[in-house]
């Protein structure tokens, strides 16, 4: 076997474990001189698995999963759907399914006829489109609401019905345009805790686009982060969260707060307060670090030393069992936790109050690269 062969091979297979794999996408809506909505965008996303597409408004979230659709024809770049190149096959020619976030039901048709409508334009046989159904609506758990129309539904059931209806052809692919974005906090934390066990019993390759990091990091396996219509990082959750490879990165996964400070013997001086790390970097070098709540410990301040005041409370904002604290440090920078109440009352510290505080742990950025 010659290396071309076998490296041809080798990329077959690859292409064939992904459920989803995107090669150097790009799309441009407007002219050469402006950015482009995707830039250069590839990764691959796992079969049977949930991968998020995530990113801030802008990102080149949705634009992207129109591509995978077929609704959007890249400039330039490949699309592969289970091993094969669907760049420019039809979208009804994919095998995907596609819930948008308005839910996108026909409100003329019924519960049962807005599931079924994939399979009759496909001349399913009549037996075969009543079991599918009726089997959808016991799998998204609405059975018995096959006569009702969507305007007698709340919005947690028509999301319900939209992926069922998506579910109906069998799809190789799931694609999720924001689905949760129009429900209220209750019933998308519902919804998300129920699509989890609809991936567990149904095993679909889902793509899913959200700007929500919660939401993505509850549900995806893989994530894809999305910066300006490039690729930021790609990885498990884990992998962004404990280790971003650029302060954009950094900033977005977690709600880091930036603080900005020197090399000293080892450790980076982030104002008044030491961060030890293995950097090589020499005194003197100017750093920028990314310190999350998980990252901060503070304390009532007691003596002198590493006890002895350090910043000051700016504001409390008291969320429920959560507490959002601002700390004021000497060098006019602010340091943002959230911490839980019964900590803060322990604590017993109020706006205006002196602090001491531990930084445990940074992401320590030297010219766009970690130390």
């Amino acid at each position: 076997m010659t290396a071309a062969v076998k490296v041809r091979e080798n990329q077959a297979g690859a292409q064939a474990s992904a459920g989803v794999r995107v090669e150097g996408a790009t799309k441009r809506f407007s002219g050469p001189e402006q950015p482009a909505a995707v830039s250069d965008v590839s990764f691959e996303a796992p079969r049977g698995k949930i991968t998020a597409l995530l990113g801030p408004s802008g990102s080149g979230k949705s634009t992207l999963l129109r591509m995978i659709a077929g609704l959007e024809k890249p400039d330039a770049g490949r699309v592969w759907i289970g091993g094969a190149d669907v760049t420019q096959v039809s979208p009804r020619n994919r095998k995907v399914g596609f819930v948008f976030q308005s839910y996108a039901l026909f409100k003329h048709l019924s519960v049962f006829e807005n599931v079924a409508f994939g399979l009759k334009i496909r001349n399913a046989k009549p037996k075969d489109i009543e079991l599918r159904v009726q089997e959808l609506l016991a799998l998204v758990q609405l059975e018995g609401y096959g006569t009702r129309f969507p305007s007698q539904l709340s919005g947690g059931q028509r999301q319900r019905v939209a992926l069922a209806r998506a579910l109906a052809t069998d799809p190789e692919v799931l694609l999720l345009d924001e689905p949760f974005g129009a429900l209220d906090t209750r019933v998308r934390i519902e919804l998300r805790r129920w699509m989890l066990e609809l991936q567990e019993k149904t095993h679909t390759t889902t793509v899913l686009v959200t700007h929500d990091q919660e939401e993505a990091f509850e549900l995806a396996q893989h994530v894809v982060l999305l910066a300006d219509g490039k690729l930021a990082q790609a990885g498990n959750p884990h992998e962004l969260y404990d280790r971003p490879v650029t302060p954009f990165v950094a900033s977005f996964i977690g709600g880091a707060s930036m603080l900005s400070g020197t090399v000293r013997s080892g450790f980076a001086w982030l104002g008044n307060l030491p961060l030890q790390t293995s950097t090589a970097a020499p005194d003197g070098t100017l750093v920028r670090a990314y310190v999350r709540s998980g990252d901060v410990r503070i304390a009532r301040p007691r003596g002198t030393g590493p006890d002895a005041p350090s910043a000051r409370v700016g504001r409390v904002v008291r969320l429920g069992s959560k507490v959002q604290v601002s700390l004021l440090l000497p060098s006019g920078e602010a340091l943002n936790l959230e911490i839980p109440r019964t900590e803060l009352h322990e604590l017993g510290i109020e706006t205006g109050d002196p602090v001491s505080v531990d930084l445990t742990d940074a992401k320590v950025f030297v010219d766009d690269y970690a130390i």
